[in-house]
């Protein structure tokens, strides 16, 4: 699903700004970035650069003000509310720093709640939920709730939840920010399977040094711009 120019993300001219009774407060200026399909990015930056915001734009959860947001060669800024919906459960793997797994779910009903929206049969849904689990290895876990899992299974789980679908992008907002280092490790060690062995482009915002030394490419975002490449 890559864009005829290799990048599968591609946001040109981006603006986004917020409101505050009436002040306009600006977090993305003028941002132009193209995501090779494959790629694992890092979004670095203090609190209030953009990276979020970014990061939200990419994955269709919000609208910019000006300029395009293409994945895969579909400027989803001009889906309608509806079609974004179904974009997004389809291509989007969201993970992020609290997990957001139902309590009242077993892991297993967890990872499968994105496969509720789609028409798959209901034995291919249980091999999508297995496979998922089995890769983030808690297949013996698919039984407990959240408040029975250490909160880094407890982001395996979303880890899990977020690939189930076989998404085209996976989103990462701070996946190791409420973690001990530890199972901050694992979850890097794990995302950076699911890039290299299969190919999936990430997105991560992290304040974490350690886990965006894991990223093919680190982005500096300050005061909403985009700063040169650090490394790559």
């Amino acid at each position: 699903m890559a864009s005829m120019n290799g990048a599968i993300i591609q946001v040109n001219n981006v603006k986004k700004s917020y409101y505050r009774a009436s002040i306009e407060i600006p977090v993305l200026r003028n941002i132009s970035l193209a995501v090779p399909d494959g790629e694992f990015l890092a979004l670095m930056g203090p609190s209030g650069s953009g990276k979020t915001t970014l990061l939200n734009l990419v994955a269709g959860i919000d609208r910019p003000d000006a300029g395009e947001v293409n994945v895969g060669g579909i400027n989803i800024a001009a889906l309608g509310e509806s079609e974004l919906a179904q974009w997004r459960s389809r291509h989007v793997g969201f993970i992020f720093q609290f997990y957001n797994l139902l309590p009242v779910l077993t892991a297993y009903e967890n990872v499968e709640l994105p496969l509720l929206l789609t028409k798959l049969p209901k034995k291919e849904k249980k091999e999508h939920v297995e496979f998922a689990m089995n890769l983030v290895g808690l297949s013996d876990r698919k039984e407990n709730r959240p408040s029975q899992l250490s909160g880094g299974q407890q982001q395996r789980v979303a880890i899990a939840r977020a690939i189930v679908t076989d998404p085209t992008i996976i989103v990462a907002d701070e996946p190791t920010g409420d973690l001990d280092k530890i199972s901050a490790a694992e979850v890097m060690m794990l995302l950076n399977r699911l890039n290299t062995e299969f190919k999936k482009t990430i997105v991560m915002v992290t304040h974490d040094q350690r886990a965006a030394e894991k990223a093919h490419k680190v982005l500096h975002l300050d005061k909403g711009d985009l700063e040169p490449e650090v490394r790559s």
